[in-house]
């Protein structure tokens, strides 16, 4: 590699983008360049933006700390400071669906942390170690934008990067039903418990959007790329509900299966000790090795214990039994900001550049 990747970071004043900021820091591939944010921030250095909202556990370094935060209306300015950008705004799912395309036909590749293009046919939602191949459908969507090196790649709802990662190598069972009920961590909203008095000792159980997303999100992850769009799978259904519990970090999911062929408790196990990452993931910076990793203590996972292992980018599952209704059930549990926001894009993006759908310029 002759140089670093040159990075930004749309939104990078709030929870998910402070955490995209302290990723890149130190980044062996990535050099952060420019820092985007909403206009109350533009032209003040990071540090003064973020002054006394720091969500993230080390405060910025000297040299990210002095950089002037840049208001969206300025970006096109900077579009070959740039090989690629980090998205992470708060807006309108339908100005942000604007704003993505926008960005992508000046040329520059969106690795996104919002949902407005989750849905959008001709764009990848990847979790990297399950379904790297859908990085291919950027030809078309190239295509469609108009674009020769712009395009938009996704990273999945938090709600579920806990569970389909454990269910993902028991597809080969053919599973036919699948019930899940998420306990979500209040860093999901992009709050923490000191601000959201109504979440102490409590449990909300509305989540605006959530169950929705983790019905379908999960069938994209497992489709198939026909023609111009990845086509959802038709198996398993999904059932979800999704609650806001007053931990930090850490989303935990309850889930119970059914499968069409027959399983037992020890094919589970080994599916999960014996899954390797594919070679296109094996060795980025970001990859954690095991990717899962079951858990034999009765009560394993733990969300303030367990959430971070694997520096937040493992699933840890455990509680694996039968179950009266579906076949079997368990626990799984990810690092919703980690695992499910910026750490999980930045592995992505560590895809896409070793795949050479991100290029440097000369």
């Amino acid at each position: 590699m002759v140089r670093k990747y040159r990075v930004g970071v749309i939104g990078a004043t709030g929870y998910v983008g402070q955490y995209f900021v302290s990723l890149l820091t130190d980044h062996p591939w990535f050099e952060l360049k420019h820092l985007f944010a909403s206009e109350r921030s533009s032209g003040m250095a990071y540090q003064d933006a973020i002054k006394n909202r720091i969500k993230t556990t080390r405060p910025p370094v000297e040299k990210i700390a002095n950089l002037k935060v840049s208001s969206l209306n300025e970006l096109e300015s900077f579009v070959d400071e740039l090989d690629f950008v980090f998205c992470a705004v708060s807006m309108p799912k339908e100005d942000i669906y604007v704003l993505e395309e926008k960005i992508a036909k000046l040329e520059l590749p969106v690795v996104s942390n919002n949902s407005a293009h989750r849905s959008t046919p001709d764009v990848p939602m990847i979790i990297p170690e399950i379904n790297w191949q859908h990085a291919k459908i950027i030809d078309e969507q190239r295509k469609r934008l108009g674009t020769k090196k712009g395009f938009i790649a996704v990273k999945p709802n938090c709600s579920i990067q806990s569970y389909v990662p454990a269910i993902h190598p028991l597809m080969s069972f053919s599973p036919t039903k699948i019930n899940v009920v998420t306990a979500q961590a209040v860093s999901g909203a992009g709050r923490s418990l000191e601000d959201w008095p109504e979440m102490k000792a409590n449990v909300i159980p509305y989540i605006d959007g959530e169950e929705a997303k983790s019905e379908l999100e999960p069938l994209k992850i497992w489709g198939q790329i026909s023609d111009t769009e990845i086509a959802l799978a038709s198996k398993p259904i999904i059932s979800a509900q999704c609650l806001r519990v007053p931990v930090e970090h850490g989303h935990l999911a309850a889930v119970s299966m059914s499968f069409e062929n027959n399983i037992t408790k020890d094919d589970i196990i080994a599916a999960w000790n014996n899954f390797a990452l594919p070679e296109q993931v094996r060795g980025l910076p970001s990859s954690i090795e095991p990717f899962l990793y079951y858990r034999e203590e009765n009560d394993r996972p733990q969300t303030r214990i367990d959430a971070g292992a694997g520096k937040g980018m493992q699933i840890n599952i455990g509680r694996l039994r039968e179950d009266n209704l579906f076949d079997y059930k368990f626990i799984c549990l990810s690092h919703n900001i980690l695992r499910g926001a910026a750490g999980g894009a930045v592995l992505m993006a560590e895809l896409l550049c070793r795949e050479g759908w991100i290029k440097q310029e000369a």
